[in-house]
């Protein structure tokens, strides 16, 4: 029995647009630059790209603050630009609160430290999702 893989089409077209922009920036920018290219390519491939959308966050009742994903592509994946040595257990919890605040299932860590990209997967369970 195959296990579905969510939004995996979209998640092979962030991997294919984050490569193109590793392999022509190369590695050793800060992450910021990778994050704006990303924007260019992402949006020259015909996807919908917020940057930098504004997420209320609220603690029994009280607005506490706004969260500030890097990106949100097609309205289905949040994706968030590094530039570490590797991914940690800290990246990827971070990730799984963004997930809860912004009520997406998939958010994509994209690693653009080395010549060759590196990727995560963080999913969130359809049963953890709450209504909008």
């Amino acid at each position: 029995m195959k296990t579905e893989i969510v939004h995996e089409q979209l998640s092979g077209a962030i991997i294919g647009a984050a490569m193109a922009v590793l392999n022509e920036l190369k590695p050793g920018l800060d992450e910021k630059l990778y994050e704006n290219a990303l924007v260019l390519e992402l949006e020259a491939r015909g996807h919908k790209v917020w940057q930098q959308k504004r997420f209320p966050v609220s603690y029994r009742g009280h607005r506490i603050g706004v969260l500030i994903p890097d990106l949100i592509i097609d309205e289905l994946v949040l994706v968030d630009t590094k530039v570490v040595s590797a991914f940690t257990p800290a990246h990827m919890a971070q990730m799984t609160g963004y997930l809860a605040i912004t009520n997406l299932q998939l958010a994509m860590l994209l690693n653009f430290q080395d010549s060759t990209l590196q990727w995560r997967r963080v999913v969130r369970q359809p049963d953890r999702l709450h209504p909008q």
